[in-house]
Formats: C-alpha cells, structure tokens, sequence
C-alpha cells in the first residue's frame, strides 16, 4: 500500500520547517488485532488458518500509549491493520485520539463489517483515508477468495458513503494468480466505487511477526513471472482506465530487484516508517527478523538508514522514492548547519532527487486528498 509523504498538520513554512528539520511526516502501520474475519487464500490471518495461541488484539490503554509515543517520534500517519482491525472493539476510540494528537488515522480494512453506523461514526472521529481490499476483477472471484459473500455491495456502499463524507477511499490489490487480465481491473474497480487503486506486491514470506504472506500457489510466481507482473502494473498505471498510485520509479525499482539488478532507492523503514505488532513490538518494516525495540523505548536513538534493499514491501518501498527529495533537502540543511557546504550540495545535487520530484508531482491527486 502506497503511502503519502505530505504534511499531516501544516503547509507552508510548517511544512518547509518539519521537512529540513527530519525529512518531513513519518508512517506507521500499527497491527491492533491477529484476528481477521476473512479467508484468503494468500494470508496467513486468515480464519481457518491462525492458530489460537496467535490470536492477540491491543488493549485500548496500550493504543493510547502508542498514539502519543508516535506522534513524539514525528509519525504523521497512522494506518490501522490486522489481522482485520475492524473486528477491535476499541478502533473508533484510537482513530478519535490519533485525530486529536494531530496524526492522519487511516483504515485498511476487507470491508465486511462496514455498517452505516460505523461508517458514519469513524467520519466523525476524524478517519483520514480508508483503503479497501480488493482480489480480483470480478465479485465472484473476490468473495470467493475472501470467504466473505455480500462484501462488494459492501464496500460498494462504503465508496458511495465515503466520497459523499470528503474521505478518500482507495483499493488495495494484491498482485496474484487470481488476476488474470490487469486489463479488466479498472472497469470492475469503477463499478465498485473506486477511482484509484494501490498493488501489494505478492509476499511468500515474511520474518517478522506478521502474517500477511503465504507460500501457497497464489502468489508464488518465478522471477521471470514476477518481472511481467510489475510489466502488467505499469501498463496499467500509463492508461487512463484507474489511478494507480504505485509510482513508477518503484515499479521499476521492483523489477530490478527480482533479476538482482542495483537498485536506486534504499528503504527508509526504520528511518520514516514502521511497523508496530500487537507484542508492542516496534519493526523496521513487516519483512525483518528482529524488533528495533518494544514502543515505550522507541527515540531517534533507535532509528536505521542503511539504504536496505532486501524485499518489496510496497508500503515501505513506494514511499521511499517519493520521499527521497524529502530526506536530501533534510539532509542538505543539517550538513550546511555544520558547515559542510560541499556535503550540502552533493544532496541537492543527486540525480535521484529529479526523480523523486517526479513521482511526488505525478501522484499528487492522491498524496493531496490522504
């Protein structure tokens, strides 16, 4: 899931200010729940397959804790998953307390808990954006896949409510065997409600803690395979049938990485984004082995920028090219403020900076409505 890198709380000088003094508004995806009420074939959530000793959910306190913690630590994006978070009794208390501190709640969701009730309540407690689930190019596929039948009048209302409510709502869509032609994507996304889209890229394993990964046949493709997928995306993202806000540096970065080509953007998970379990385990990002730290220890002592490339976690990996120019404007300020003038320029003057600006201004509709 592609994530925004613009200003949660300010614009203008705020803006300028937050971006030179750490590289502007960090990301966190905060699991609250292992529970999920879904069935997917690609996921080790799913219902039929969590083993009851992996069933955890937050407590409401421990969310607050983690809320305020974040927002010391310059998060400006707070994204809720599972598991499905939905299925927490407590959400619409920590989106409420995420919009009060100043940080942007978002939701990603299946979307089959969606009620009017709850749509209407989360609006008013300040929900920024919600990002839904979507599997397939057609219903029945979908709700197969998900184990959830009536989930697309679902999430077809939902968009309906939403658009109508000034909260954008994006589809999320896992690249997998169940897509058969990409071509048929944007119809059936325009029918459901959705004017943009983001691809997770497919996932057979992941080191930390969560689950959201399988090693069954729908993802599991050769690197060949692979290469054509994200082929498939940019075709997609060059025509004019959906949105989609993958940049298309990232993609090509992705396609690099499945034939073991250099890449050009090392991640900033660790550094802007991250990924918290409901351990209060803090992680670099979904695919590392071992914590940073638990939340009550996280400060900038414990942030990591090694320019890591070893998976393609899009909601790591997107942000990082469009962030870029971000962290070398950051980066030029704190060398002149030691004097290094030369050191400064080399920032301003990376090529990939041109890049980065590229991206940002090509999905700015959709960085600019999060």
């Amino acid at each position: 899931m592609t994530v925004p890198v613009s200003a949660p709380r300010d614009s203008g000088w705020g803006l300028l200010r937050e971006v030179l003094r750490n590289g502007g508004p960090g990301y966190l995806q905060f699991a609250i729940t292992s529970l999920c009420n879904a069935d997917c074939g690609f996921c080790g959530f799913a219902r039929s397959r969590l083993e009851p000793a992996n069933r955890k959910s937050v407590t409401l306190t421990q969310a607050l804790d983690v809320i305020d913690i974040a927002r010391r630590n310059h998060i400006g994006y707070l994204l809720f998953v599972g598991g499905e978070p939905m299925v927490h009794r407590d959400l619409r208390a920590m989106v409420r307390h995420a919009a009060r501190v100043g940080i942007r709640p978002m939701l990603c969701t299946n979307g089959a808990l969606w009620t009017e009730e709850n749509m209407r309540a989360l609006a008013g407690d300040g929900l920024s954006s919600v990002i839904m689930s979507v599997d397939a190019h057609d219903v029945e596929r979908h709700e197969e896949n998900r184990g959830l039948r009536g989930v697309c009048a679902k999430i077809r209302r939902a968009n309906e409510f939403f658009r109508e409510a000034g909260i954008q709502t994006t589809a999320s869509i896992t690249a997998s065997r169940l897509i058969e032609d990409y071509g048929r994507l944007p119809a059936f996304l325009k029918s459901m409600g959705f004017t943009g889209c983001t691809f997770s890229y497919p996932l057979t394993r992941l080191q930390s803690s969560y689950l959201s990964f399988s090693d069954g046949g729908l993802v599991t493709y050769s690197p060949e395979e692979l290469w054509e997928v994200f082929e498939r995306i940019r075709e997609l993202k060059r025509g004019v049938g959906i949105a989609v806000a993958n940049p298309e540096e990232s993609l090509a970065e992705m396609q690099r990485h499945v034939r073991g080509e250099r890449q050009r953007f090392g991640c900033l998970g660790g550094h802007k984004y991250f990924y918290l379990d409901w351990h209060l385990n803090l992680y670099r990002c979904h695919f590392w082995e071992t914590p940073m730290c638990t939340v009550y220890k996280w400060d900038d002592t414990r942030l990591i920028r090694d320019g890591c490339t070893r998976c393609m976690i899009d909601c790591y990996r997107d942000p990082s090219v469009l962030q870029f120019v971000a962290i070398s404007a950051s980066d030029a300020w704190q060398a002149l403020k030691q004097g290094r003038v030369i050191k400064a320029v080399d920032h301003l003057l990376d090529p990939r900076n041109v890049t980065s600006l590229r991206a940002v201004w090509d999905e700015r509709k959709w960085v600019g409505r999060v």
